[in-house]
C-alpha cells in the first residue's frame, strides 16, 4: 500500500496572495519576511529540497539539481485559519468564511454560556493570549472567574489559571462552549487555554486542548479510513478533524515532540496516511511576533529534515507544506493570507508551479492510494 506523508509546518507562509488586501495582510510574506530582518536563515537541508527555488529567501540557495519537485499553494476557501487550511488540505473547501468577533462575542453567546456553566466570565475582547493574562490574570486568581477572549481568527478561547480552575474543569467549560457554538456563532475552534506562575511572571501550560467543530464535508481522510487505509495522525491533527478519518492519533504539543513522533511513526507504520503538526511556529513564535524564536525554530526543524528522509522507503511519498502564514515581522500577531510552500520528496523533481487550491495535496493522495476523491488535481502524474 505504500506510505504518503504529509507534514504541516505550522504558519510557515511563503508570500501574500493576490486577495490578501481583503484581510488587511498586505506584504506578509512569513519566510521571506523573517529571513531579512533576521539577516539569513539557514536552512541548508530545506535548500537541497528546493526550498529556495519557490521564492527568493535571504540564505537560502537555488540548486540546481534539487531533491524534490517543489511549487506553492494558493488557498482557495475564504479564510485564513488553521481550520481551514487543514481542511483544504484535506480536500474540503469553505464558501463561507468561519464567524469573527472583532469586538467580542454578542451577549446572548456570553450569557448563556454563562447560565449553563454556572459561571460569570472576565475579558470578552479580541487580544493576544499571553497579554490577556496579564492583564487579567490577577483579577481571575481573586475572582475565580474565567478569562474568555478572541483574536481575528474564529476562535473561542478560554484561559484560566491550572490553580484556580483544574484542567477537567477548563476541558468541561471548553465542551459546554462547543456545544454553543454551533450554527450562527459556529467558530471554527473552542480552546483551552490554561496557563500558570504568579502575577508578573503566568506562563501557558502545554495542556492546550482545541475543540473542533466537525468538518463539513467528506475529506480525503474519510475516504481513505472508508477504503481501508490507515491515517495516522500527528500533533493537533486529529483535534482540528474532530477524530474523523483518524486510525491512530499521536500526541504532540511542541515541535520537538512533533518529531519525535513523526520519527516513531517512520520507524513504526507499515502504510497509510502519515498527516502531522509542527506548532509552534504559529503558537509560540508568529503569534508572539518572536522573530528571532521564529527563525532559530525553523533551523531546528530543519536538522531533523536527514533524520526524516532515511527512514523513507522508495515508494514513500513526503509532502511538506503549510496551512498559512503568521508573518511575525508585522504589527499584527494574527494570521496572514499567504500562498503555502509545497515541497514533494518521492517524486521526479520538478518545478509544480502555483496550485490553485491545497486540495492538490488531497488529490495527490488519492492517486497514490487508487481511491476516487472530487477535489483538486494530483501533483503526482504530472
Amino acid at each position: 500500500m505504500g506510505r504518503f506523508i504529509v507534514w504541516v509546518l505550522d504558519s510557515v507562509g511563503i508570500g501574500e496572495m493576490p486577495d490578501s488586501y481583503l484581510y488587511n495582510d498586505q506584504g506578509s510574506a512569513t519566510l521571506q519576511n523573517i529571513a531579512r530582518e533576521r539577516g539569513g536563515l539557514y536552512l541548508p537541508n530545506l535548500e537541497r529540497l528546493g526550498l529556495g527555488l519557490i521564492e527568493d529567501i535571504f540564505g537560502v540557495g537555488r540548486p540546481g539539481d534539487p531533491q524534490a519537485a517543489y511549487g506553492k499553494m494558493a488557498e482557495q476557501s475564504k479564510g485564513k485559519d488553521t481550520t481551514t487550511g487543514h481542511w483544504e488540505i484535506a480536500g474540503l473547501h469553505l464558501e463561507m468564511p468561519f464567524p469573527t468577533y472583532p469586538n467580542g462575542f454578542p451577549e446572548e453567546v456570553i450569557s448563556r454560556f454563562e447560565k449553563e456553566a454556572g459561571v460569570k466570565v472576565l475579558g470578552n475582547y479580541p487580544a493576544s493570549g499571553t497579554v490577556i493574562i496579564e492583564e487579567l490574570g490577577d483579577e481571575h486568581m481573586r475572582t475565580q472567574r474565567p478569562i474568555v477572549y478572541t483574536s481575528a481568527d474564529s476562535v473561542f478561547q478560554i484561559a484560566a489559571h491550572i490553580d484556580v480552575i483544574p484542567l477537567e474543569r477548563l476541558y468541561e467549560l471548553c465542551e459546554i462552549a462547543r456545544g454553543i457554538l454551533v450554527g450562527e456563532h459556529g467558530v471554527a475552534r473552542v480552546i483551552a487555554r490554561p496557563f500558570a506562575g504568579e502575577p508578573g511572571s503566568f506562563y501557558r501550560t502545554k495542556d492546550r486542548r482545541d475543540y473542533s467543530l466537525p468538518p463539513t464535508g467528506e475529506t480525503i481522510l474519510d475516504v481513505l479510513v472508508a477504503s481501508g487505509v490507515p491515517v495516522t495522525a500527528i500533533g493537533k491533527i486529529s483535534d482540528i478533524f474532530t477524530g474523523r478519518g483518524i486510525s491512530t492519533s499521536l500526541s504532540a504539543k511542541s515541535n520537538n515532540e512533533t518529531m519525535s513522533q513523526l520519527l516513531f511513526a517512520l520507524d513504526t507504520v507499515e502504510e497509510g496516511l502519515i498527516f502531522a503538526n509542527s506548532v509552534d511556529f504559529d503558537m509560540v513564535y508568529g503569534h508572539r511576533n518572536d522573530v528571532e524564536g521564529y527563525a532559530k525554530a525553523l533551523e531546528e526543524t530543519d536538522r531533523y529534515i536527514p533524520d526524516v528522509l532515511r527512514k523513507l522507503r522508495i515508494d514513500d511519498i513526503l509532502v511538506i507544506t503549510a496551512d498559512h502564514g503568521c508573518d511575525p515581522t508585522t504589527q499584527s500577531t494574527d494570521h496572514s493570507r499567504e500562498y503555502v510552500p509545497l515541497l514533494v520528496y518521492g517524486i521526479k523533481p520538478r518545478n509544480l508551479g502555483i496550485r490553485e487550491t491545497f486540495a492538490d495535496v488531497a488529490q495527490s493522495i488519492a492517486e497514490y492510494f487508487g481511491v476516487s476523491y472530487p477535489r483538486g488535481k494530483s501533483f503526482l502524474g504530472e
